[in-house]
């Protein structure tokens, strides 16, 4: 197990499907949950990634800054997708260097669970 300064290359399109709304991973959920997986050091279950990618995003815009308001168009479609990522590889590099996160919490997945679906099922007061 190496220390908290290691960092692994990680696919330009992984980093943005969770600095970005869009999943841009050539490996779709896979990519975006080895890297969460990787940066929080956890096996996280589906209903956690949000709270990884919120946490993880600002992480990786403060690892790399040139990522800060770097996303495709909204409503972009399938091939000027993949057009826009190339030019952002071309600019950026294909894989970036990225370093684990420093103070994740891990919660017991079923326990996160639960607070979601009862976070969820609070009545609103308006």
């Amino acid at each position: 197990m190496g220390g908290m300064d290691e960092t692994r290359s990680v696919p330009l399109a992984d980093v943005l499907s969770v600095t970005t709304p869009t999943l841009l991973s050539a490996r779709k959920m896979d990519g975006l949950i080895d890297l969460l997986n990787w940066m929080t050091g956890d096996e996280l279950e589906l209903w956690q990634l949000l709270r990884a990618a919120d946490e993880c995003a600002p992480a990786l815009i403060a690892q790399h800054p040139a990522l800060e308001g770097l996303a495709p168009p909204p409503g972009c479609s399938e091939p000027a997708l993949r057009v826009w990522l190339s030019n952002a590889e071309r600019q950026h590099g294909t894989h970036l260097e990225v370093a684990r996160l420093s103070d994740w919490v891990h919660q017991d997945p079923v326990q996160e669970f639960r607070d979601r679906a009862e976070l969820v099922n609070l009545p609103t007061t308006s």
